[in-house]
């Protein structure tokens, strides 16, 4: 250790007055991810402790994510300067395209959509929230990410759009992808804060 921390000084002393390159967008990203992935899974194992029943836990993750999707909203469309979507459709296909990739590092791919519609998929073949991540048998009734299901609730909620959100399928539960069902409650119209009553 004290060999690999000499050599690390140097090495940091030889830099010391070279030319700093800002990061890049995409790293800046991957440590975003990668931060909030630990960061989440010490929220998940102090739930746990605090809550000896599974079912309260997955409902304290996705309330959460409520309260945190109703916060960052304003910030993705801000640094996204993403065009407000009409429909329901076009605000998914954001979400899949711009708002994974900004707070999580990878894109979601959307399917599965039904005729009217109302209800689709956000499928996460690459997910880190679940990296180096293992349930045991015991927690088996534990939705991991069912935060992400209350982040969309609430962003969603902040744009008049009332939706439930489940996961589908789950990879530490044996599936191949994350899958998250998203299905449309209700568009709720705009209010404005005055009414033209001439």
């Amino acid at each position: 250790r004290v060999e690999a921390h000499s050599d690390a000084t140097a090495k940091s002393t030889m830099k010391a007055n070279a030319p700093r390159t800002a990061p890049s967008h995409a790293n800046v990203e991957k440590v975003n991810a990668e931060l909030f992935t630990f960061t989440y899974g010490a929220v998940v194992r102090q739930l746990i402790e605090d809550y000896e029943d599974l079912d309260e836990v997955n409902k304290q993750l996705d309330e959460m994510g409520y309260n945190i999707g109703v916060r960052i909203i304003d910030d993705f469309l801000a640094k996204s300067e993403a065009d407000k979507c009409i429909t329901f459709e076009g605000t998914v296909q954001t979400i899949a395209g711009s708002a994974f990739r900004m707070f999580l590092g990878v894109t979601a791919t959307v399917e599965k959509w039904n005729e009217d519609k109302t209800e689709c998929s956000l499928l996460l073949e690459d997910n880190p929230m679940v990296d180096h991540v293992e349930i045991p048998e015991k927690n088996a009734k534990l939705v991991y990410c069912n935060m992400l299901c209350g982040v969309l609730r609430g962003a969603l909620l902040q744009v008049s759009l009332r939706v439930q959100a489940s996961i589908e399928r789950d990879v530490l539960k044996g599936d191949d992808v994350t899958e998250i069902r998203l299905r449309l409650l209700e568009q709720i119209p705009e209010e404005y804060p005055f009414k033209d009553d001439e």
